[in-house]
């Protein structure tokens, strides 16, 4: 969340960076609720003060033989009475809390302007795609008989699917190979974290309160959801904890499923398996000093590039405008792959920087050692890449016309030395 402190001391310029993002703040209520937060403070600590004088007052008579009996119903009066103010005091510290809460981060100066997708800025491209001498068919089409899309909607409905033979192999392979080139190559340490998380777990990262639509839910008494992505998980790692200065930077890598509503996206991309309720990820996730944050986005972006650059994908990078943001991130680079029977780019990776944003939420801090006093560390995290995306591109751009698909060199000791499959 956004530093409570900056928000009081710098209200005017953090709404002016929010209106970037298409975000009116509420200057007023927060003010006002802020000023009603501190008079009721000041109130509690009166009567504390008052309070422990007149305590103190009530031993000092009872030593000296005086009647005790007023004195001891006023702090019995003082009690209630700072009960009720504690009370309002509490009711008013939780309403900003949330208020706050809800409020996604501020854009990062370098972030570009901009409403929404039209306005994101490309910044670099690499592997221009290759024409085909005949017509390129979309995944569904040149996996007709190892994507079973009727079975999944028997099974479960519309938004999931059933991968079989060749199809399922190659989605296995090319998540192996994705987690062994960040660990091998990239440094990070691989981990395996729950699918279900608490409500807690999701505050933290900023999904919820405002995006619980997005999630699926659990009933039950025990408030939990299934994980929207690894980032959930992996992120709380560091939750209500104080690192050694000497740990960072943690780099983390999980491959998990990723359980989405897309409340928000009906009818959107209802063809084939490019949105799913269920998919599956691998996930990179930075725990930094603060004086590093920004380094560590342009070094996760290359690693998440660097699985595109091995499978020989077309892809270009892409600086999200402000508008356009996730509501925790401050700066996000996309990654997206051509896919040629689209006859367009689309994105398999999102690389952000949230600052201090999520930390502030979880509490998650590092001791600095020229202080001695506890700071918030900074969260990035990026898919390394999606790997139902990464199918899809696959099969277009290695299609070879004649209903099989080539296998990247960069699979094939994953695929048992296949070079060609047949779907």
């Amino acid at each position: 969340m956004i530093d409570p402190r900056r928000l009081r001391l710098e209200i005017r310029a953090i709404a002016d960076r929010l209106r970037q993002r298409g975000i009116d703040l509420d200057v007023g209520r927060f003010q006002a609720l802020e000023a009603r937060r501190k008079q009721l403070q000041d109130e509690v600590e009166q009567l504390r003060s008052q309070r422990r004088q007149a305590s103190k007052r009530i031993g000092e008579a009872k030593a000296a033989g005086e009647d005790i009996a007023p004195l001891v119903a006023a702090v019995g009066d003082m009690g209630g009475r700072l009960a009720d103010v504690a009370k309002d005091f509490d009711a008013v510290r939780d309403e900003l809390d949330e208020f706050v809460k809800g409020l996604p981060n501020t854009p990062d100066d370098s972030v570009p302007p901009g409403r929404d997708e039209a306005d994101n800025v490309e910044l670099r491209r690499w592997l221009e795609p290759s024409g085909f001498n005949f017509e390129p068919r979309d995944h569904v089409s040149l996996a007709a008989t190892s994507l079973d899309l009727e079975a999944a909607a028997k099974i479960a409905g519309s938004r999931f699917s059933v991968l079989r033979g060749p199809l399922a192999r190659l989605h296995r392979a090319i998540t192996q190979f994705m987690i062994d080139t960040h660990v091998r190559e990239h440094g990070y340490e691989e981990v395996y974290v729950p699918y279900v998380v608490d409500r807690h777990t999701l505050v933290g990262t900023g999904q919820l309160p405002k995006f619980e639509d997005d999630l699926f839910a659990i009933e039950g008494e025990r408030d939990q959801f299934l994980i929207p992505t690894a980032e959930v998980p992996v992120t709380n790692l560091v939750r209500d904890s104080i690192l050694d200065a000497a740990e960072l930077p943690l780099r983390f890598v999980a491959h998990t499923p990723c359980f989405r509503s897309e409340a928000g996206n009906y009818g959107k991309d209802t063809h084939g398996i490019f949105r799913q309720h269920q998919f599956e990820k691998v996930e990179l996730v930075q725990i930094v000093h603060p004086e590093e944050s920004w380094g560590a986005l342009d070094e996760l972006t290359t690693h998440a590039e660097t699985i595109l650059r091995k499978l020989e994908l077309p892809y270009r990078a892409v600086a999200l405008c402000a508008g356009d943001l996730g509501f925790a991130a401050a700066k996000t680079i996309d990654l997206e792959v051509w896919l040629p029977a689209e006859g367009r780019y689309r994105e398999i990776s999102s690389c952000s920087n949230f600052l201090d944003f999520q930390a502030r939420r979880m509490l998650a801090r590092y001791r600095d050692p020229e202080t001695g006093r506890p700071d918030y560390v900074h969260t990035l995290n990026g898919s390394g890449l999606a790997v139902g995306r990464t199918l899809i591109a696959l099969l277009e751009n290695y299609q070879d016309g004649a209903g099989g698909v080539h296998v990247p060199d960069a699979l094939r000791d994953y695929m048992g030395g296949s070079t060609r499959l047949d779907l």
